[in-house]
């Protein structure tokens, strides 16, 4: 694969995984509904003016092309909506450093949703091992929090795992919405989020009164590039290199967070948390499964 694809493929898991950071930055001058709402309203404007200026001057249509408004409306919700407003709640009593860790569950409890899911994928030995292993991590990361140790709430970290659980259920309902272009699905998922989320964040916390210049750089990070750049980015790759290597995003972008929780906001992670994350991801590796599939010997012509 060139390594353009694969420069593409880490950038995305290094921005994907500081999204956590720029939680934190956000959080200094935010409540933690105006930080969703920022993220999906900066991300939808940046889509729209990508569409407007690529899409429309081909006089491609810009409606939901037929799909089921109903179904668009619950994948806002279980996208976008839900998810990027239960980071910031809970980054309030957990570190980013978790977060990011909490989020790498995502493709186990994949697993568990399309295994329930009417018509959904069944689980296999590899990946029932792949969950138990994720959620063996996840007590491993929050057993110091219930011991008293650590800089992490256990019930927020528990609480944390709705995210994942979010994308998990909108993986599923995304196959009801396969007729529609990933672009205008996107633009159209981060407005109705917004849509959902304004009024809530203005009546429970106000309208925002930004100070600092970090406020306005953090909103377009994770607004304009970790939205809709990124989400653009995305689309034009996965064609380019299949779902599955596009997939390996998943397995980088803990490490991202971890990062620079660590060494910029100075958390701390006690050594049995370091445990937990080596179990999600030998956890990843399961439900993956790609390394354990036996390669066939061609034999010498």
């Amino acid at each position: 694969m060139p390594m353009r694809y694969w420069a593409a493929i880490l950038l995305l898991a290094a921005g994907w995984g500081s999204s956590f950071f720029f939680n934190e930055i956000l959080l200094r001058e935010l409540g933690p509904l105006m930080v969703g709402l920022g993220r999906v309203g900066f991300g939808a404007l940046g889509c729209w003016i990508w569409l407007l200026g690529m899409k429309a001057a081909k006089g491609s249509a810009l409606g939901f092309g037929g799909v089921s408004l109903v179904v668009l409306v619950l994948f806002s919700a279980f996208q976008y909506a839900i998810p990027l407003t239960v980071y910031p709640l809970t980054q309030q009593y957990i570190t980013s450093s978790a977060a990011g860790i909490v989020n790498a569950m995502t493709p186990i409890m994949v697993v568990i949703v399309s295994h329930l899911w009417p018509q959904g994928e069944k689980m296999t030995l590899l990946k029932s091992i792949g969950v138990l292993f994720g959620f063996f991590g996840i007590v491993l990361l929050a057993l110091p929090a219930l011991q008293g140790q650590g800089e992490s709430d256990p019930m927020a970290l528990f609480a944390t795992m709705i995210a994942p659980l979010c994308y998990a259920i909108a993986l599923n309902l995304i196959r009801w919405l396969d007729q529609m272009d990933r672009v205008l699905l996107t633009t159209w998922s981060l407005t109705i989020a917004t849509v959902m989320l304004a009024p809530l964040a203005v009546g429970a916390e106000g309208m925002p009164v930004i100070k600092t210049a970090e406020t306005w750089y953090a909103l377009f990070m994770i607004g304009f590039v970790l939205t809709s750049a990124a989400f653009i980015l995305l689309f034009w790759l996965i064609p380019k290199v299949g779902g599955t290597t596009a997939s390996t995003i998943t397995f980088i972008a803990p490490v991202a967070s971890v990062v620079l929780g660590v060494l910029i906001l100075n958390e701390i992670l006690v050594p049995i948390q370091y445990g937990g994350v080596a179990v999600i991801f030998v956890g990843m590796l399961f439900v993956d499964g790609r390394i354990f599939k036996r390669r066939d010997i061609q034999p010498n012509s």
